[in-house]
């Protein structure tokens, strides 16, 4: 049996891009008793059901995060919780700030809450590189979650449920990004980027998904998760969509970093690195999630994690292939 294989998943903002990929991944390759999307959008639930996500195991929950009753409704009896649901577009999130707050904050302390309070065993939040050294609101409000989640084990050590993290970078192709915006600019004839300094980490839905699996699988609780994966210059990514198209430098946007960073000097003191990814482990040793440090290396003094100083990287011809199935209309919705 697999870890997943009879448990009851429930994933918050489960019809966003990451939400129906780890569905369909847990339907196709294990035996869950029950997968439940916990989403507010009841004509994204219709649409998700009629593009095929229609499985007997599937229960399309309405309820909305910052609804903690409603969530105490749906936790009942639910052994694991991804908790994906989130406000995440940065222009929205500056003139929209309380509402960024309520979802991604006081969201993130319901499901903390409710998790807790009905048994839940395992719940694993998505973060983002924008949480490290936060240049805008979206950013401060996904490491005001991680620091909820991550230090709230303290009071569910007496429980069944652990809390963690998972903390990666773009993803390639998800609603919001911005690979097919540039495949929109081509057909203009002019593609726009802000600096032609940028760098991001770089990672494909597929990969998030089958990292969170194996995180859930191999969490203690209190540890934020950061996989190995690439970084790639956003000068090679628009030659790569529109090697022929004008590209057109609009300068940097208000909230926008030159490069990103996904793990700090100040966290690496606590970080150990694996094969495939390092565990920033919690920096208080008062409960549990402490003892990765026996199964991996520590850091150097002053590293950082930070796309422009990254040791692997994505070149065009590389890029071009990753890209081939958006632009083929493979989009993740």
């Amino acid at each position: 049996m697999s870890f997943f294989d009879e448990k009851i998943v429930l994933v918050t903002g489960g019809t966003g891009s990451f939400g129906k990929k780890f569905i369909s991944t847990v339907l196709r390759e294990h035996k869950p008793a029950k997968v439940i999307i916990y989403s507010r959008d009841e004509l994204k639930q219709h649409e998700m059901r009629e593009s095929g996500f229609n499985s007997p195991l599937l229960r399309y929950f309405i309820g909305d995060v910052r609804d903690r009753e409603r969530l105490e409704r749906a936790l009942k009896g639910v052994d694991i919780v991804v908790h994906a649901a989130a406000l995440k577009q940065v222009p929205a999130c500056e003139y929209n700030p309380m509402e960024a707050i309520k979802t991604n904050i006081n969201g993130t302390s319901n499901v903390i809450e409710a998790s807790i309070d009905t048994g839940v065993k395992r719940v694993l939040a998505l973060s983002t590189d924008k949480a490290v050294n936060p240049v805008n609101l979206y950013g401060a409000t996904k490491l005001a979650a991680e620091k909820l989640v991550v230090q709230s084990n303290a009071y569910a050590g007496s429980t069944i449920t652990r809390l963690s993290c998972v903390r990666y970078g773009n993803v390639v192709g998800s609603r919001g990004s911005v690979v097919p915006v540039f495949l929109n600019q081509r057909e203009r004839g002019t593609i726009t980027i802000t600096d032609e300094r940028m760098t991001r980490f770089w990672i494909t839905l597929d990969q998030g998904v089958h990292f969170v699996m194996n995180c859930i699988e191999q969490m203690q609780g209190g540890e934020v998760f950061v996989p190995k994966i690439p970084s790639m210059k956003i000068t090679d990514l628009a030659t790569a969509v529109a090697p022929d198209t004008n590209i057109d430098v609009i300068g940097i946007r208000p909230g926008e970093k030159l490069h990103e960073v996904l793990i700090s000097e100040d966290e690496a003191r606590t970080t150990i690195e694996l094969d495939h990814m390092y565990v920033v482990q919690p920096a208080e040793a008062l409960w549990f999630g402490r003892t990765w440090e026996h199964q991996g290396k520590s850091l150097p003094h002053g590293f950082r994690y930070a796309s422009n100083t990254n040791m692997e990287w994505l070149s065009i011809e590389d890029l071009k292939k990753i890209i081939e199935p958006i632009e083929n209309g493979h989009v993740y919705a």
